[in-house]
């Protein structure tokens, strides 16, 4: 019978829970302006196929600046408020292990999913990004739109159940009739 051994404290631990840095935070960031902006696109461009099927003329945005503006803002609004309000996490963010969540630890809601996007259309364009400063110099790594929201930014990755998973592959698959041997969790 093969067993597995149990990782040592210090590689079970990982990061979960622990403030998200600002690297990870931009990088995840940016997959998420590419990811929206993206489907933005893709929809305009399947929109404008629809439209021009229909009536035979050609409708493009970009014709009309001040509706592709609004069009592009709730866009926006929706593309972050959304994930952040079901999941705690964008796409990129989910990418990264990154979640969000309230200042306490606990999952964020509706509201203050509504509150982190509008705080991040003021952190960029009202402070010129300075609101992000927080993440680089707070030991918490707070922005200008976490502290609107009353939110954080930790990692969510579970770095034990990775390793667990690697070691598993590594062992091979088992044999007809072979068990992984159970250790019951000391009581007390």
């Amino acid at each position: 019978m093969t067993t597995v051994p149990v990782p040592a404290p210090e590689q079970t631990v990982g990061r979960q829970g622990h403030y998200a840095g600002a690297a990870s935070r931009l990088v995840a960031f940016a997959l998420d302006v590419g990811a929206s902006w993206g489907i933005y696109t893709l929809v305009v461009a399947l929109l404008n196929a629809a439209i021009k099927l229909v009536t035979g003329h050609s409708y493009t945005l970009s014709n009309h600046q001040t509706l592709a503006v609004l069009t592009l803002t709730a866009w926006e609004l929706l593309y972050f408020t959304y994930q952040w309000a079901v999941s705690g996490k964008t796409l990129g963010m989910a990418v990264f292990g990154l979640q969000v969540v309230t200042a306490e630890g606990r999952p964020i809601n509706g509201r203050q999913a509504v509150l982190r996007t509008i705080g991040l259309a003021i952190t960029l364009f009202l402070t010129l990004g300075i609101g992000f400063l927080g993440i680089v110099f707070q030991r918490d790594r707070r922005a200008l739109d976490d502290f609107i929201a009353g939110t954080s930014v930790v990692y969510d990755w579970d770095a034990r159940a990775a390793r667990l998973r690697w070691i598993a592959r590594r062992e091979g698959p088992m044999g007809r009739g072979q068990q992984i041997p159970f250790q019951q969790p000391p009581k007390g």
